[in-house]
């Protein structure tokens, strides 16, 4: 018996239960913390704010084993209207499955015609331009990390075929 795709669920930070956020903050701090050794404060207010919208990409990977959150995005809305997309993160055991692309097709479908921005880490600069991102100033280091500050136009933003 084939497994069910993955599911993608956009919510609002009210709308998280208690098992969600928790697993949600979990992965974020089992990645970025424990796995990329980086000391950063996760919890940094912005998962509250009434427009930040979490995407949460939920499934099983075998036939028995337990529906939970395989990764999730956090979608910001800054003061000029401007989305950004950060905290994309998937569990280990779900990379290299093409998950990756469902979770940002996801939050990008949420941004909706907006100009959309993220810093992302420089070796998936490549993946970000296949999303329809472009290089927008320097790299930097953040958290002992490369990244690169991407920019996607908004399509109400792009000129028009002729």
């Amino acid at each position: 018996m084939a497994l069910p795709p993955p599911t993608t669920r956009v919510v609002g930070f009210a709308d998280l239960d208690a098992l969600t956020a928790y697993a949600m903050w979990q992965l974020r701090q089992d990645v970025f913390v424990v796995e990329q050794a980086c000391a950063y404060a996760d919890l940094d207010g912005r998962d509250l704010e009434p427009g930040t919208r979490h995407v949460l990409l939920l499934g099983a990977l075998e036939a028995d084993a337990p529906h939970r959150l395989l990764g999730c995005a956090r979608v910001l809305t800054e003061a000029d209207g401007t989305r950004r997309i950060g905290r994309v993160v998937l569990s280990p055991d779900a990379r290299g499955r093409g998950l990756a692309d469902e979770l940002m097709h996801a939050a990008l479908e949420e941004c909706g015609d907006a100009e959309v921005v993220l810093g992302g880490q420089a070796p998936l600069a490549g993946w970000y331009t296949s999303l329809g991102f472009v290089r927008d100033g320097e790299d930097y280091v953040e958290d002992g990390i490369p990244h690169v500050p991407m920019r996607r136009v908004g399509t109400g933003d792009r000129p028009s075929g002729g």
